[in-house]
């Protein structure tokens, strides 16, 4: 019996197209020139090796070269900022380097794990006893003393009077980040018994509060990290060091990795994952609260989590993600305030009202906006979603191509194509979509790792809208969203407008179960699954999408462009490369448009000052921090004001003159539903104030001026 499975494409997502499965998609153990695996683990690493070795796209060879990768990134896992093991630990672990291979291979017996979980049970309670000790006494924060926060440069303390040192600088940092915190409280407040507290007090306090959430991480560790767990870890370290998005899940989740705040449940609509003993954003769902407020962004920490308008911040440090949901979590309409740790170091406290998961935010939307004597359309595409489940079910395609229509009835002078924050979705979506805007022809190349090369086409000789076109991007336009851009791109039909490149991930994943099912209806397979990268995105012109994402034609400077988010910041990530291109017809394109615009980009001030300082925040990203009071509050000040003028410049002083599409506003304004009309307004809200879309939209009414892109060549 065969299951047909149908997926998506999306950043950090799933697979690309349907997969006959079933029959062949359970790995099943091969006969190999090893020695019978004994133990469960030695059968699922095996299975993993092997998997992996005749599977993946790009497998690396199991050699020593990738046991000593293995080694130094799951002791990173397990110890992340260098404060658990000795260097003597890893000293005594070094006998395994160069066998992890060997284990994979199934040549030899599972003896790195069990080494390091001898070794990590032990320094557990030493730990402890070092952190509860340090923080029973008061710190002092005039010291002229500085802690290096990157965990690339520290190195593990040689004894343990210098993991006691180390212990205690990291230790003041985070007294220092909540006593400060604290100190901010007492100004703002108008509470007397807040007011009247003295500086010891709030150091205490401080301390009271850093111990609370190590206390509690540590505890969850305990429980939580078993050696079972840990072996686990170890499993995904192998498959990530093949590519980023090769990933081991085991039979039962015990961690809510990918908890969704959504739908009946009532919350913000982001992603959640405990890293390091904090909570951190994996990700936004198109339509969610967060999405929408603009405030959060993938990788930023929630630090503390408060109810309503004034109730208690509580700091979640240390918790588990499914305690920090249950926080986040509450009845629709209420307020939970965040405090957000940004990438940069700063922090930022954001209101957000709990709410369904919208659909119809997702779904694309469209406005007119007056430039002069030129009327401009923007389309708006959240995400290439495609809802196959129904006959009549929503798909992005046949939206935009309703949007466009409304836009042409208007008679615009051009279109934008809004693709910002657009993490993927529906292949078959994205060539549909590139074909409201070319005729019939190639729009993506897909190979696999024994080098067969797909060519995906457009077939559909008409062409919907064939005037001014631009696509805007940015950093976290991922997938489905870098294969419509390069198509545009490739087919010189219009002009791609935003950020230095997109994400860049150009790999396809499916899930592969692992052993035998265990139920055959639900997919459970006895030793879990794997999401394996087994094919590579292609462009017309023939590179590739992965790593290198889309290059804008037109760079805008991106408050966010500094940040390392991409792929290319992933060491494990599969390189850039080409293959032949595919035959197309070509459009003149708008090259003479593309240079004016860039010339023009250079010389406004808001971008010049935006780009100047996303480039100082770059530099200082990972600046020692002073652990003197007053260096400490200098440094926070001045990144929180470099950060807060980035903010304050992305958002115009005047707002455009945007017109709602009549049949838009006999939907929105005009509907019993009052909530529809309502989320519309702040979105269009939002979009009046964009820099982005008013630069983008000068640029579409000077491609407006050029003559028509017609094609060239074949």
């Amino acid at each position: 019996m065969q299951k047909i499975m149908t997926f998506m494409i999306r950043n950090k997502g799933w697979v690309l197209f349907t997969i006959i499965a079933f029959a062949s998609i359970f790995f099943a153990f091969k006969k190999i020139n090893t020695p019978t695996p004994q133990t469960q683990k030695e059968k699922l690493l095996t299975a993993i090796g092997q998997l992996l070795a005749e599977e993946h796209y790009s497998p690396k060879p199991f050699d020593d070269a990738f046991s000593k990768q293995v080694f130094k990134k799951y002791l990173e896992e397990l110890d992340g900022e260098k404060t658990l093991f000795l260097q003597s630990d890893i000293n005594s672990f070094r006998k395994y380097e160069t066998t992890i291979d060997d284990e994979i291979k199934g040549g030899s017996e599972i003896e790195f794990t069990p080494a390091v979980d001898s070794i990590f049970d032990k320094r557990i309670p030493e730990v402890i006893s070092i952190y509860r000790n340090i923080l029973s006494k008061p710190f002092s924060f005039n010291a002229n003393e500085t802690l290096v926060t990157d965990a690339a440069k520290q190195e593990y303390p040689s004894d343990d009077n210098a993991r006691i040192e180390k212990w205690r600088k990291h230790l003041k940092y985070l007294v220092l980040e909540r006593y400060v915190d604290l100190i901010e409280q007492r100004e703002k407040s108008k509470v007397d018994s807040i007011i009247k507290k003295t500086d010891v007090e709030l150091e205490a306090e401080a301390r009271g509060k850093v111990l609370k959430s190590t206390d509690r991480m540590y505890e969850r560790i305990k429980v939580k990290l078993t050696p079972d767990e840990r072996f686990n870890m170890f499993v995904n370290v192998i498959t990530n060091l093949m590519d980023p998005h090769t990933d081991f899940f085991p039979p039962v989740e015990k961690r809510a990795f990918d908890e969704q705040m959504s739908g009946r449940f009532y919350g913000i609509g982001a992603q959640l994952q405990e890293q390091d003993g904090n909570i951190k954003i994996m990700s936004l769902i198109p339509g969610g609260p967060a999405w929408k407020s603009g405030e959060l962004m993938a990788n930023d920490i929630i630090v503390k989590v408060g109810q309503g308008e004034k109730g208690e911040m509580v700091d979640i440090t240390g918790f588990d993600v499914s305690d920090a949901v249950k926080l986040i979590r509450g009845n629709k309409g209420t307020i939970v305030r965040l405090t957000l740790k940004k990438s940069d170091g700063t922090y930022k406290t954001v209101s957000l009202q709990r709410d369904e998961i919208v659909q119809d935010e997702t779904f694309a939307r469209s406005v007119v906006v007056k430039e002069g004597n030129k009327k401009i359309g923007v389309i708006s595409l959240p995400d290439f979603y495609a809802d196959f489940e129904r006959p009549n079910g929503a798909k992005c395609s046949e939206d935009v191509a309703k949007e466009i229509i409304k836009l042409k009835d208007e008679k615009v002078d051009g279109i934008i194509m809004d693709l910002r924050y657009n993490g993927g979705g529906s292949l078959y979506e994205v060539i549909r979509m590139v074909g409201l805007f070319i005729k019939d022809g190639p729009v993506v190349q897909v190979k696999d790792r024994d080098g067969k090369i797909v060519v995906m086409d457009d077939k559909d000789p008409d062409v919907l809208y064939d005037g001014p076109l631009a696509v805007m991007v940015n950093e976290t336009s991922a997938s489905a969203s870098e294969i419509f851009a390069a198509a545009i791109q490739d087919y010189k039909r219009g002009v791609i407008v935003g950020s230095t490149s997109t994400y860049g991930k150009g790999t396809v994943q499916r899930n592969v179960p692992l052993g035998k099912p265990l139920d055959f209806f639900s997919g459970r397979s006895e030793f879990g699954a794997v999401k394996l990268t087994f094919q590579k995105f292609y462009r017309v012109s023939g590179g590739s999408t992965q790593l290198k994402g889309v290059s804008s034609d037109v760079v805008l400077p991106d408050p966010y462009d500094y940040i390392k988010i991409r792929e290319k910041d992933n060491p494990s990530a599969l390189p850039w490369d080409e293959i032949k291109k595919a035959n197309a017809a070509l459009f003149t394109g708008y090259s003479d448009v593309i240079q004016k615009e860039n010339d023009r980009i250079k010389s406004n001030p808001s971008f010049g000052l935006i780009k100047s300082n996303t480039d100082w925040l770059g530099k200082n990203l990972d600046a020692p921090v002073s652990l003197e009071l007053n260096k400490y509050k200098e440094q926070q000040e001045k990144l929180k004001g470099t950060v807060n003028q980035n903010t304050a410049l992305a958002k115009l002083k005047n707002e455009m003159n945007m017109d709602v599409l009549k049949p838009d506003y006999d939907k929105f304004y005009n509907n019993p539903d009052k909530q529809k009309g309502e989320r519309y307004k702040a979105w269009l809200k939002g979009l009046k104030s964009d820099l982005y879309i008013n630069e983008t939209v000068k640029i579409v009414s000077d491609m407006a001026n050029h003559s028509n892109p017609l094609a060239v060549s074949r």
